[in-house]
């Protein structure tokens, strides 16, 4: 079949391999139509590697799917042949610790989708197990259903936070996953939400939703909208999605006393921080790595019309272009929020 391979550092095909495609009796066989460009498919596109996870041969990239039920295994009784599914692309031990904790996402031997060395799902079908694949709701298209991935770490990140209603959140960055932990905040409760970024074409599309307060730390006073929003108290919770370290650093200047903050993006290297600025303040520190148990309630909020990401899609591009997109993604336009791709 076609599938999108990283060929080598800076290169990428549109090869023909093969996969076994034969679903066990608890798995399903998905035709994929829609997958979504990450930051990490990028990176790995650009410098082969994030941290420890290195790319030492071709490998298929892209985690952020939905698609058709072409089969079935024989236990699968939730989804049938023609349902339209999104899969959720990290598959755990469900004999470990972690995952017998609820925990499935820290498990040690997950198998992520296009991290090395396992193949991504650019390619026309996979073989996926049912549990973590997910039924679209009639009202969800197949571009959304590829949003519920990153959907799902904002969602993570808002639930690790402790939302409560009426909350004032602060946001830095407002990149893919920036947004997207935006609106899960507004999802889950706070009347504001604060996000800042230094490129005004990526805050012109977070403040359009209404909510999202959008603030350029290059022209914008930060701190002055976050007092004013506050009654000068400060955020009560601080998501941090940029990786940024200066950002990191000035977590405990914009959060209120007793507040919360939440690490989401994650720096290329150890960030500084004023841990006595923090202690006086007693803010709680949080972090996330991917999700757990997101994938329905995403779909729930997005069938309700709580989450609209539509407005985040900057391009579609077709299977056949996606060298061009993968290029587009990785200039890196001030202007895009998310490149999709159609298999079809």
């Amino acid at each position: 079949m076609k599938a999108l391979v990283l060929e080598e550092l800076g290169k990428i095909a549109i090869q023909d391999r093969e996969f076994n495609e034969q679903p066990g009796d608890d798995d399903v066989l998905i035709k994929i139509h829609s997958v979504g460009i990450c930051g990490s498919d990028v990176h790995y596109y650009q410098h082969g590697r994030i941290g420890p996870f290195v790319v030492k041969a071709p490998m298929v990239l892209g985690h952020e799917a939905a698609g058709v039920v072409l089969a079935v295994g024989k236990n699968v009784r939730h989804l049938q042949q023609g349902d339209r599914v999104c899969m959720e692309p990290g598959i755990p031990d469900m004999q470990s610790a972690q995952s017998r904790a609820g925990i499935y996402n820290l498990d040690p031997a997950v198998r992520f989708w296009a991290t090395p060395p396992i193949d991504g799902c650019l390619r026309e079908t996979v073989v996926h197990p049912a549990a973590f694949t997910f039924k679209l709701p009639d009202n969800v298209s197949f571009s959304e259903g590829a949003m519920v991935e990153p959907l799902a770490i904002g969602m993570h990140a808002a639930t690790k936070a402790g939302i409560k209603p009426g909350d004032i959140a602060l946001v830095i960055g407002a990149g893919p996953i920036g947004v997207v932990t935006a609106l899960a905040a507004l999802a889950g409760g706070c009347s504001d939400v604060i996000i800042c970024d230094m490129f005004a074409e990526k805050l012109k599309v977070a403040e359009s939703y209404p909510g999202l307060h959008a603030v350029n730390i290059k022209t914008g006073n930060l701190a002055e909208k976050v007092a004013a929003l506050t009654s000068g108290n400060g955020a009560d919770v601080v998501f941090e999605c940029s990786g940024a370290k200066q950002a990191i650093a000035s977590i405990s200047d914009h959060i209120a006393p007793g507040g919360t903050a939440v690490l989401v993006g994650m720096p290329i290297d150890a960030a500084p921080m004023d841990i006595v600025a923090a202690q006086e303040k007693e803010v709680t520190f949080k972090t996330i790595f991917r999700y757990a148990n997101m994938y329905p309630r995403t779909l729930r909020l997005l069938s309700a019309g709580k989450l609209k990401v539509q407005p985040l899609i900057s391009q579609t591009y077709k299977f056949n272009d996606a060298i061009e997109a993968f290029d587009r993604a990785a200039a890196g336009s001030p202007s895009d929020i998310k490149i999709m791709l159609e298999m079809e």
